[in-house]
């Protein structure tokens, strides 16, 4: 791992733009260098396109989620809901051929500095499966090599444990990358957190102090549900926002 980087990981964009560069300026102001991303930086909200131009132009590592994979595709979208399948089609026709490209040629799985980034999990990840127990995150670690491995996909910030052959779930408080166990850290969303508490929620890995904090950022929600509403998406999707749900 590098000696002396933070990193900003992020998670869940969902092109919630607001959000987004709420979180982008939080972790300037808390000197920031390096930005990793795990996935999904469209769908349900109505900024995709800004959202992807903005971490192309920071140059952020980042991983394929399963929005971005089928909104740069043609796939059928079989195993969304309704809901999501709907905006998906949208985001289809808003992205410009170079975002999608960008989007579809994202590895699914990155090594970064030593630690690991995925999207959902590790033992299959192109078939992005849920992890919110600790039956679920055993399975992952069979196949995670490294101290840390960071990942998104439900929207809910959370550390799961492996030391002594035991794998236990955490909340998601600062904790210490420790010798002789693995962390699997849920990064929460940045853009439609489902946790109860709407503020943006992302992560802060200091290398150096092996130290993994996350942060929640306040950012101005009725302007990115304002947005939602005049796009023409679902009112409910600008609605949850409010609930963090």
């Amino acid at each position: 791992m590098a000696g002396e980087t933070k990193y900003a990981i992020l998670g869940d964009i969902h092109g919630n733009l607001d959000a987004l560069e709420a979180v982008l300026a939080n972790a300037r102001e808390q000197g920031i260098t390096r930005y990793a991303c795990v996935g999904d930086l469209v769908g349900y909200n109505a900024c995709p396109g800004p959202c992807v131009s903005r971490l192309m132009e920071m140059n952020a590592v980042t991983v394929q989620g399963n929005h971005d994979y089928f909104a740069a595709t043609e796939d059928q979208l079989r195993d969304f809901s309704p809901l999501a399948a709907s905006v998906i089609e949208w985001t289809r026709h808003v992205l410009t051929k170079e975002q999608k490209d960008w989007l579809q040629a994202l590895r699914i799985k990155r090594m970064y500095d030593g630690f690991l980034l995925v999207h959902s999990t590790l033992d299959m990840p192109d078939k992005w499966g849920y992890v919110f127990d600790e039956v679920q995150a055993e399975d992952h670690f069979a196949y995670q090599t490294t101290a840390v491995c960071f990942h998104g996909h439900t929207h809910i910030p959370a550390v799961f444990r492996k030391s002594g052959g035991r794998t236990v779930r955490l909340p998601p408080e600062p904790i210490t990358v420790s010798f002789g166990s693995k962390l699997f850290v849920n990064v929460g969303s940045v853009g439609q957190p489902r946790d109860g508490d709407p503020r943006a929620c992302y992560v802060i890995f200091d290398a150096a102090a092996k130290r993994i904090s996350f942060q929640r950022v306040a950012y101005d929600v009725a302007a990115a549900q304002k947005k939602i509403l005049e796009a023409g998406l679902p009112e409910r999707l600008a609605l949850r926002l409010a609930l963090g749900k």
